[in-house]
């Protein structure tokens, strides 16, 4: 496939997806050279994150109807172009100020990439390949965090700042001169864009949002995605640091097996939710379970916690990356192919709303507790920033609680379609009888 025209433009797509998540996360692995660089306190530093994935999610909708209008390639350039802009200015940026801006400039160039690299999809492959791809899609470019955690980090204590945010912004370059040569919207050149009239837009807008399935989707993305993306792309490292004292080589070992685990459970996950469309949900709720199970233990554990408890964290966040993508197929199955992409974008802001909110309140805790003496002079001290990490158990409460409403509103409207969920009792009896005679038929054929 990779030698065919759809697989070169899709891998060109990928690409760019790979350096936009690289861009996103090499300021997270920066944050403690940051402190030193701006002079900037843990909420200061918090901000720079914050109004990225501001931006990201603010843009999120408007990019849908862009992509309708002028088409993927155009957006994927021209948000490798802003990435670069960005990072180039964070490079040469000396006051918290001009590296904000520089944020910003990533934050919106990274908010074209992903729809618009999705948006691909359904012009160069047909339709049962789509659901496969668009996991792969998300597995292959979660490896720009390798990017950002080994040959970024080491650029950074290597050669310093300034160089290491050049070499991110040549990154984004090369990623649009591929992009220019090889990605094309569809095989027939301009059939893929439809223009739509702000009413139309408008409309397309509310009847995704008035669909139940589509705040499922939401609050789904805005539940077990936030965990992994707070601790990759902002309080992971110095946490782990600075507080656990685990050393910066553990810390960039466990950052790169938070982005093996996420490639090992993303198709399992698929396969869990081909089997069991009627589980989403569920799977949702267990993996929210699942991580907040771990911040506990850590959390709660007296003294630095040892080094099996904290893989066993990173395990955990980790498993919401590739689960944080059912939330898709909610948008996918539950609307019109019609307004896909306004779905999508709603789909895509939950999490990433939740990601910034919980990373500017993680840094105000800290800087009150500073502020207070609690921390001893030590900004990321142990007991100070177990408190301010805590903050995520709030977050992930509340949107279990909106999960499970708005999966109720999703049943009972299935309900009168006459689809009924069974119990999942029933549903893992039926399973366990599939899986009984799929063996006898293997033996008979045997």
């Amino acid at each position: 496939m990779i030698f065919s025209r759809a697989g070169l433009v899709w891998a060109a797509g990928v690409l760019a997806y790979l350096v936009a998540v690289t861009q996103r996360t090499t300021f997270g692995v920066a944050g403690l050279e940051a402190t030193d660089r701006f002079g900037a306190t843990a909420s200061q530093l918090s901000v720079f994150t914050v109004v990225q994935l501001l931006v990201y999610a603010g843009l999120q909708v408007p990019v849908g109807v862009l992509v309708d209008r002028w088409g993927p390639r155009t957006l994927i350039v021209a948000g490798g172009v802003l990435m670069a802009l960005g990072q180039a200015q964070l490079a040469f940026a000396d006051s918290v100020g001009a590296g904000i801006v520089g944020r910003l400039f990533v934050g919106a160039g990274d908010a074209t990439t992903f729809i618009s690299v999705l948006r691909l999809l359904p012009a160069w492959f047909e339709p049962r390949r789509i659901p496969v791809l668009t996991q792969w899609t998300g597995i292959i470019g979660q490896l720009g965090q390798v990017v950002s955690v080994i040959p970024f980090v080491a650029l950074l204590s290597g050669v310093g700042w300034q160089p290491a945010f050049l070499s991110a912004a040549a990154l984004s370059v090369v990623a649009v001169v591929l992009s220019v040569s090889v990605i094309r919207d569809s095989p027939v050149a301009g059939s893929e864009r439809r223009s739509q009239t702000l009413r139309e837009t408008g409309t397309s807008l509310a009847e995704a949002w008035k669909q139940p399935g589509t705040r499922l989707g939401l609050w789904s993305h805005f539940t077990i995605q936030f965990p992994g993306t707070v601790f990759v792309l902002m309080w992971g490292y110095p946490y782990l640091v600075r507080a656990e004292k685990v050393g910066e080589g553990a810390a960039s070992a466990l950052m790169t097996l938070f982005v093996a685990v996420g490639i090992a459970c993303g198709p399992l996950l698929g396969r869990y939710v081909g089997r069991h469309p009627l589980r989403r949900s569920t799977m949702v709720l267990s993996i929210a379970g699942l991580m907040a199970a771990a911040w506990l233990a850590v959390l709660l554990y007296p003294g630095p916690a040892p080094l099996p408890l904290l893989t066993l964290l990173v395990v955990a966040l980790a498993v919401g990356g590739p689960g944080s993508m059912i939330a898709f197929d909610f948008a996918r199955t539950f609307n019109p192919a019609a307004r896909m992409g306004t779905a999508t974008g709603i789909v895509n802001i939950g999490g990433f709303m939740a990601s910034l909110l919980t990373m500017f309140v993680i840094g105000i805790v800290l800087d009150l507790l500073l502020a207070g003496g609690y921390s001893r002079g030590d900004l990321y001290a142990l007991t100070s920033f177990r408190l301010a990490m805590a903050v995520q158990l709030v977050v992930l409460a509340t949107g279990a609680t909106a999960v499970v409403i708005a999966r109720g509103r999703v049943r009972r409207r299935m309900a009168e379609q006459g689809v009924v969920v069974p119990p999942l009792r029933d549903a893992l009896a039926r399973e366990r009888r599939l899986r009984r005679q799929r063996k006898a038929a293997r033996r008979q054929d045997g």
